[in-house]
């Protein structure tokens, strides 16, 4: 029998050409949305990096003594990405790895992660409770993720129902970023343990 169920929207990695245009830093509020919450020093992790949209600035913002980890499921889009950061001379500060659908390969940095950023791609996650599980999981007490997606691509429903997976997964939200009125944003924490 076959599955009725459809296979979620994953973009061309071809795509990421035109996702990281000048032009595009120019009309698109994401970055400056995305640049509110990192600080010097953090370590923040870039999930659905693409070519380094976000990458790149957050690498810039976190300064030397910060780190971005950016992670793609396509090779050849975190290839790019290493290139565009040595020419840029941030190779330093961003770590890019490609990694399953399933697993963010970051086992490494439990409870390390000051921010993660999933921007306009929890909507292609084969399975967005474990991938939101694994994202608390990472975030050190206190840390932040930054939910942000296109409307389009997801209902005002089905970001209601993200809303609600990243809830269950442990996380609370503080907020919702304002970024040009049209994209679906929340952001969230992952509150202190108590003893």
């Amino acid at each position: 029998m076959e599955s009725t169920t459809a296979a979620p929207h994953r973009c061309p990695w071809w795509i990421q050409w035109v996702l990281a245009s000048p032009i595009r830093a120019l009309i698109d509020g994401v970055r400056g949305v995305a640049a509110t919450q990192v600080q010097p020093g953090m370590t923040v992790l870039d999930v659905g990096c693409g070519f380094g949209f976000l990458s790149l600035p957050m690498a810039r913002r976190v300064g030397p003594g910060g780190r971005v980890l950016a992670v793609d499921v396509e090779p050849r889009v975190v290839d790019e990405l290493r290139r565009r950061a040595s020419r840029a001379g941030l190779a330093d500060r961003i770590d890019a790895r490609a990694c399953d659908v399933r697993d963010l390969d970051l086992g490494d940095r439990s409870g390390a992660i000051d921010l993660v950023t999933v921007v306009h791609c929890l909507h292609e996650f084969d399975d967005p409770d474990g991938f939101l599980v694994r994202a608390a999981s990472v975030l050190r007490p206190g840390g932040r993720l930054l939910l942000i997606e296109p409307p389009g691509h997801v209902t005002a429903d089905e970001f209601t129902a993200q809303i609600e997976r990243a809830l269950r997964a442990g996380l609370k939200r503080i907020g919702h970023p304002a970024v040009d009125g049209r994209r679906l944003t929340a952001l969230f924490e992952r509150p202190a343990t108590t003893g």
